[in-house]
């Protein structure tokens, strides 16, 4: 059975200090609860040492939000994956909606960070999603088939089963609107097909697919119940320790 894993996308809030006072009150309220799940913590890349510092001894894990996929070198504001490792971090969410739209990430660009991070075992949460005009005009499965097509190009098996697939519908994210269960697994049991054609069913059964967009404690039992959802990327409910908390209690009762 796959285990949940749940990751709190911090986006552009909470620096170092804040980040320090909300994961000494969440590391002190957490309980067993990584006995169910996984939980990864992704802050901005300011707040990495601090989360990193903190989270070393415990059971929580750290990502990124993103990374370059060039090397070291002339790219101003950049940061590569060699310095995501010197910190000791083994997630890096890519693909991410936000990155696609506001950013102009294309799937190219997206796979070559996808190659980039794998060359160092970095462990990708891989974002693909469609947005409203796209599900309304009947293109949602073409638009994950090209997305995980073109963003999972040169992949191994050995990179696929180190990689997290996170769905997250465009129009979802930050709305206050959340796919409905049936939605969401139609959608993850469509991603799950489509990496059984690319990767073989074997591996396609163990990757573990998470929904993001607008999941919070009140529909995260009823999403996670669904046979093909395994945990959730989370934005604004993750900002709050309680909220966080509630959340993983509320989303972790799969197959119980």
């Amino acid at each position: 059975m796959r285990k949940p894993i749940i990751a709190a996308n911090w986006k552009m809030n909470k620096g170092p200090s804040e980040t320090e006072d909300f994961l000494t009150s969440f590391l002190s309220k957490l309980g067993k609860a990584t006995d169910k799940c996984d939980i990864v913590v992704a802050p901005p890349f300011v707040s990495l040492p601090k989360a990193s510092q903190i989270l070393h001894s415990h059971d929580v894990s750290v990502a990124a939000q993103n990374v370059s996929q060039y090397d070291a070198g002339a790219y101003t504001g950049e940061v590569n994956v060699l310095m995501l490792r010197e910190l000791f971090v083994p997630y890096v969410i890519l693909g991410h909606s936000e990155r696609r739209s506001v950013f102009g990430e294309s799937d190219e660009v997206i796979n070559a960070k996808m190659l980039k991070a794998r060359e160092v075992n970095l462990k990708p949460i891989f974002c693909i999603g469609e947005t409203l005009e796209e599900r309304e005009s009947g293109q949602l499965e073409a638009v994950l088939k090209r997305q995980v097509n073109e963003g999972l190009k040169g992949f191994s098996e050995k990179d696929m089963l180190e990689t997290v697939v996170a769905y997250e519908p465009v129009w979802a994210i930050g709305t206050g609107v959340t796919a409905s269960p049936e939605q969401a697994q139609e959608a993850h049991a469509k991603v799950r097909v489509l990496l059984a054609e690319l990767f073989g069913g074997d591996v396609a059964d163990k990757v573990r697919i998470q929904y993001g967009g607008s999941v919070k404690p009140a529909n995260a039992a009823e999403l996670l119940s669904q046979p093909d959802i395994d945990g959730a990327l989370v934005g604004g409910a993750s900002l709050e320790v309680a909220s966080f908390l509630q959340l993983i209690e509320n989303g972790t009762n799969k197959g119980e």
